[in-house]
């Protein structure tokens, strides 16, 4: 199932008496008949498929993304190591075009069905994963495709992580909004993923302190920097809000149903990425701000040892959250979902952050911890992938719970369409 499915009727908008189906002049069991014709007819082979693809399946993209980065810059290295992160990424970009041509399918398919998936509570807030499920594979063009080909190469990168932080900024402004005016929310409903549209603006910080390191022109570089501080600056001090909130719910109303227990390691995510993004920018921001002129000559050094020293205060905290996560999963079992996915990119930006501080201290154990973190968010990984294609393989995890108010509606417009045929016709088409 999806995760989101844990809160299906919580903090939902109340249904308006003026939508219901007498108000209009039309029989419920009219209604009621033609529903049930629109999902038998959806729920069978590739319709099924393509109308329960809610956008959390992009976190598959940013758990295998991760770690194809993850094993690229394993602090003990080697070649083969290194055949894999390639291998790794090539299923990545499969995947991740594959899922992108689902979506588009059924949101042309069912039009009216993105309004739906945006109106509900918390399945609306996993479309942020798309931006960080491309940021992965941007970072990983500019570590293999760049060494490999070249200029061209470099230009792909750049132009795919401006078209990443256009769509991580728009996610990061939009649905916090949407939070705020659509959805009725409560806060002993409040999960974590609350995170996933403000931390795309932190992923793409990240990205673009990768992306900028390579870039040949010292403005382009510059320029790259600059925004990337802009959007670590719009991500961070908002995620550590939803953070001290998150916190009061899990105080007040104890720890989350099994569901979507893992959603306790999300807060790791914009711990671990932005004290990488942190250190990375700093990195960059010495080497091209004095090339540029850009404030004074000191400034680009300043800006990276203060970087390193918040990374690691950052670093601390995420580190109380880990533990809060861990024994969180301990009190209990919990069923196999999409949620797990959650353990992969949350632990895997951590294990990031911990092997950069590991060169930038530098430190012999950070570098043996962001070695033992890597190698067991692996682990994680195929665990989680076998799982997966298990739970696909019987036909679960194919859910979308905006689904039934989006068949409601569309019968209800069908009903309503002045055509000469009765109801009962259309219902027979529809069986048909």
């Amino acid at each position: 199932m999806d995760p989101s499915a844990a809160f299906t009727g919580c903090s939902q908008t109340a249904g308006n008496e003026e939508d219901h189906e007498c108000a209009h002049g039309v029989t419920q069991t009219a209604a009621e008949q033609l529903e049930r014709a629109i999902h038998e007819r959806n729920n069978h082979g590739w319709r099924r498929i393509v109308l329960n693809f809610t956008p959390s399946w992009f976190s598959v993209n940013m758990g295998t993304g991760i770690v194809s980065i993850l094993l690229h810059n394993l602090p003990y290295n080697g070649r083969w190591l290194y055949w894999i992160s390639v291998a790794i990424f090539g299923l990545n970009v499969f995947l991740f075009a594959l899922f992108l041509a689902i979506s588009i399918l059924r949101y042309t398919m069912f039009r009216g069905l993105f309004r739906f998936m945006i109106r509900h509570p918390v399945q609306s807030l996993f479309t942020g994963t798309f931006p960080m499920a491309l940021a992965t594979m941007v970072n990983m063009v500019v570590f293999v495709c760049v060494p490999a080909w070249g200029r061209w190469a470099t230009t792909l990168a750049w132009a795919l992580w401006w078209i990443d932080a256009a769509i991580a900024a728009s996610t990061c402004f939009y649905l916090p909004f949407v939070i705020m005016h659509k959805h009725e929310s409560e806060l002993s409903c409040m999960t974590a993923a609350w995170l996933f549209p403000i931390v795309s603006t932190i992923v793409a910080a990240a990205s673009g302190g990768i992306v900028a390191e390579i870039l040949p022109d010292p403005q382009h570089q510059l320029w790259t920097v600059v925004t990337s501080y802009i959007l670590w600056g719009t991500g961070f001090p908002l995620a550590m809000v939803v953070l001290v909130m998150y916190f009061h719910r899990l105080t007040v109303h104890k720890l989350p149903p099994r569901e979507v227990i893992v959603s306790v390691f999300l807060p790791l995510g914009p711990l671990g990425q932005g004290s990488f993004a942190i250190m990375q920018l700093g990195k960059v921001a010495k080497q091209v701000f004095p090339v540029t002129g850009t404030l004074d000559a000191n400034a680009g050094t300043v800006f990276y040892n203060l970087g390193v020293a918040a990374a690691l205060v950052i670093w601390g905290y995420g580190l109380v959250w880990l533990f809060f996560a861990l024994a969180s999963i301990s009190r209990s079992k919990f069923p196999f979902n999409m949620g797990w996915w959650g353990f992969t990119f949350p632990l895997g930006v951590y294990s990031v952050s911990t092997t950069t501080l590991a060169k930038d201290l530098p430190s012999a154990f950070f570098r043996f911890l962001g070695t033992v973190f890597s190698l067991i968010v692996v682990l994680l990984w195929a665990v989680v992938s076998v799982m997966t294609l298990i739970r696909i393989s019987k036909g679960e995890l194919l859910y979308a719970p905006c689904v039934q108010s989006y068949e409601k509606e569309r019968a209800l417009a069908d009903l309503h369409k002045p055509q000469s045929d009765t109801s009962a016709k259309r219902v027979r088409d529809l069986e048909a």
